[in-house]
C-alpha cells in the first residue's frame, strides 16, 4: 500500500474514532474557546498532514465560513444533524464594502478550498431567501471531501461543487433547493441521498468536461418536491458535455416526463451525457424521455461502481 492510501485510510478511520478525541470543540457556551466554527478551522495549523476533528455542539451559528486551501485533513462533525446549523445570507449582487459585487462563485456560506475535508450531523445553509438570486450554501474546490448525514439547504445554486474533475462523495444527506441547486463541474456520488425541489425548475445544472468521464451520479436516491409541483427536469447542461445519471433511484411526480432540459440550445443535445437505469415511483417515465438521454442496460449500468467513478478514495470512504 503507498503511502497515499495509507494516509488516506488514516483519515477515514480518525473521522468515526470515539468524540472523546476531539481535539477541537466548538460551542455557543461563555466557558468555551472556540465560539465560532470559522475561530476552530483558523486554528488548524497550514500544511497540516494529519486528520483534525472538530466537534460543534448544537447551536445555530450564523457566519461565513472558509476552509483554506492550506488546511487539508478537518473532520467537521456535528453534535446534531438538525440543531447543529451553519447558515448565512449572501447572494449573487450583494455589494461588499471594499465595492466587490458578490457573484455565485463568491457568495456562498460555507467554502471549502482544502483537500480531504469530511463533514457529518450539520446543517449547511443559505437562507437569502427564494427571490434573490444565487445563494450558495456550500461551494467546494477542493478534491476527495465527502458530507454524510448532512442537511444542504437553500434555495438557488445551493450546491456548488465547482472543482473540475476533483471528486466529492454526499452519504444519507438531504439536499433542497430550486433551481439548478446541485452544479458545478466536478465528479460526485450521490448515494442514498434525498433530493427536494421547492420550485419549477431543475435539479442538476453539470459543467464536466468533455474528458472527465463521469460528472454527478445519484444511487439509490428519492427525489421528491414541495406539494403542487409538476414541472421539474433531471437537469440540464451548464457546458454542453456535462454528464448526470441517475442509478435506482425513486422520483416523485415533480419530474417531467421528458425528463431532462436542453437550457434552450438544441445544439447541447448531441453533447450532453444524460442517463438513467432503474428509474422508479411516478416521475419514471421512461418511454417518454428526451431521445437524447439514455437508458443504461444493465451492462452499462454495472460500469458505474465507486471504485471507477471515485477511486480507491471512494470504495474507502462509502465503506465507513
Amino acid at each position: 500500500m503507498t503511502q497515499k492510501k495509507i494516509q488516506t485510510l488514516l483519515f477515514l478511520l480518525v473521522s468515526i474514532v470515539s468524540f472523546s478525541q476531539h481535539k477541537i470543540v466548538v460551542s455557543q457556551e461563555a466557558s468555551a474557546k472556540f465560539k465560532t466554527i470559522q475561530s476552530a478551522i483558523d486554528a488548524v495549523p497550514f500544511g497540516n498532514k494529519k486528520p483534525i476533528i472538530i466537534y460543534v455542539k448544537k447551536g445555530i451559528y450564523k457566519e461565513r465560513v472558509v476552509v483554506d486551501t492550506r488546511k487539508d485533513n478537518i473532520v467537521l462533525v456535528g453534535e446534531d444533524k438538525d440543531k447543529t446549523i451553519i447558515t448565512y445570507n449572501n447572494h449573487s449582487g450583494v455589494k461588499l464594502e471594499n465595492g466587490d459585487t458578490l457573484n455565485t462563485w463568491t457568495c456562498a456560506s460555507f467554502f471549502v478550498y482544502a483537500d480531504n475535508f469530511h463533514a457529518e450531523n450539520l446543517t449547511f445553509e443559505n437562507n437569502a431567501g427564494f427571490t434573490v438570486g444565487q445563494a450558495v450554501a456550500v461551494r467546494i474546490e477542493g478534491n476527495r471531501a465527502s458530507f454524510k448525514n448532512c442537511n444542504i439547504k437553500g434555495f438557488q445554486d445551493v450546491l456548488f461543487l465547482s472543482g473540475s474533475g476533483v471528486k466529492q462523495y454526499f452519504k444519507n444527506c438531504y439536499i433542497e433547493g430550486t433551481t439548478d441547486f446541485i452544479f458545478g463541474a466536478s465528479t460526485a456520488v450521490f448515494d442514498s441521498c434525498h433530493i427536494h425541489s421547492k420550485k419549477n425548475s431543475h435539479v442538476t445544472a453539470a459543467s464536466t468536461n468533455s474528458i472527465v468521464p463521469f460528472g454527478f451520479v445519484f444511487f439509490n436516491c428519492k427525489l421528491t418536491a414541495d406539494s403542487g409541483l409538476n414541472k421539474v427536469s433531471l437537469g440540464r447542461p451548464w457546458s454542453p458535455t456535462a454528464s448526470v445519471t441517475y442509478i435506482n433511484c425513486w422520483l416523485d411526480k415533480h419530474i417531467i416526463a421528458e425528463g431532462w432540459n436542453n437550457w434552450k440550445n438544441p445544439a447541447n443535445e448531441a453533447t450532453a451525457r444524460y442517463a438513467e437505469y432503474n428509474s422508479v415511483g411516478p416521475g419514471a417515465n421512461k418511454e417518454s424521455r428526451v431521445k437524447w438521454s439514455k437508458q443504461l442496460s444493465k451492462e452499462d449500468a454495472e460500469k458505474y461502481t465507486i471504485k471507477n467513478i471515485l477511486g480507491e478514495w471512494g470504495i474507502l470512504v462509502s465503506s465507513k
